[in-house]
């Protein structure tokens, strides 16, 4: 039995669970965010992981920190193989917004002695590994998991998300000309608005008053433009049919190691604009238009240079990329491939 050990379930944990248990039986294992909680936490793991011991035969975490302690120092001494997904603030420190796992101490030790334990480190995205850092000069230009424990030995394996394309589609249907959309949730919090590039959206909106904007995931940001539309929560469903009435989608993030809405936007034939960030580039390639530096004035030059006549060439293009690169059999068969031996 794999147990599934999380912080948060997201549709990604949905999915990985889902395509693991095609061949294995799976127990997901919720942890907590809440630094209230943890003390609580920590007990209440300790005693499920024991108790479901005799029937464990593989740890499966998604992302390093508080969560996988436990499970990483159980599967060292029973020799049950661990395996670490990590997916992204794991694998920054990025002081400035108040964004990454290293910027706290005990957080950072937790994160740090997971990786170094584990059996084997499962990023969703090459950057995440290490690389140079050059969007906004006021975080470290060294990020990545081998630059921020530089005595990391553990094997690693990059293994990128995998996406539905029966699922996210291109409906064929009349978009908005000069549509924008972007999904992100928790942006009512100025930190989170910050990690996501909102206030960039702000600007464009106010620089372009005829153009449309529309920001899904978070029902209690309040936009300071008329032509910024917000909407809440949606299930996929929904998401796919608002995602087709959009020209362009929105990637402005300051920090991402493999953002899923990006990929599923394209799939749905959003033409992508997206920020020199972690995989946001190799996701996006010839696709779309890449903005390699925080700065509004570049960004309002790539708005306002958008070619309409383009538009159904590179949103086939785009849709083509992610199917080609990062379908959902490419991860399962990988996921899967692990739990053979």
């Amino acid at each position: 039995m794999i147990v599934y050990i999380y912080p948060v379930k997201t549709a990604f944990t949905e999915r990985d669970i889902l395509m693991l248990r095609s061949e294995h039986r799976v127990k997901p294992l919720p942890f907590t965010q809440s630094p209230i909680l943890l003390p609580l936490f920590f007990i209440l793991q300790f005693f499920q992981l024991l108790l479901l011991l005799p029937f464990t035969t593989h740890y499966m975490c998604f992302f390093g920190g508080y969560h996988s302690v436990i499970p990483v120092f159980l599967g060292k001494l029973f020799s049950i193989p661990t395996f670490i997904q990590a997916g992204g603030t794991d694998a920054v420190n990025m002081p400035s917004i108040n964004y990454g796992n290293y910027r706290k101490k005990w957080l950072k030790k937790a994160t740090t002695y997971s990786f170094l334990n584990c059996t084997k480190i499962l990023p969703v995205a090459e950057s995440l590994v290490a690389y140079d850092y050059s969007y906004d000069s006021s975080i470290p230009k060294k990020q990545g998991l081998k630059n921020l424990i530089p005595n990391l030995k553990t094997p690693i394996e990059v293994i990128y998300n995998g996406f539905d394309a029966e699922l996210w589609k291109d409906l064929g249907k009349k978009r908005t000309p000069y549509s924008f959309i972007t999904v992100a949730k928790g942006i009512s919090k100025i930190q989170r608005a910050k990690v996501k590039g909102i206030d960039l959206i702000e600007n464009l909106a106010k620089e372009f008053p005829d153009f449309h904007f529309t920001l899904i995931g978070d029902a209690s940001y309040l936009p300071k433009r008329k032509n910024i539309k917000v909407v809440g929560s949606l299930n996929q469903t929904e998401i796919v049919a608002i995602l087709n009435e959009h020209q362009y989608y929105l990637q402005l993030s300051t920090s991402e190691g493999f953002p899923n809405a990006l990929a599923e936007a394209m799939l749905c034939g959003c033409v992508p604009i997206g920020s020199a960030v972690g995989d946001i580039p190799n996701i996006i390639a010839d696709t779309g238009v890449i903005l390699e530096s925080r700065d509004i004035k570049n960004l309002k030059n790539i708005i306002s240079s958008l070619d309409q006549s383009l538009f159904d060439l590179k949103s086939e293009m785009a849709r083509k990329r992610i199917i080609l690169n990062f379908s959902f059999e490419k991860r399962r068969n990988a996921l899967l491939s692990l739990f053979q031996s």
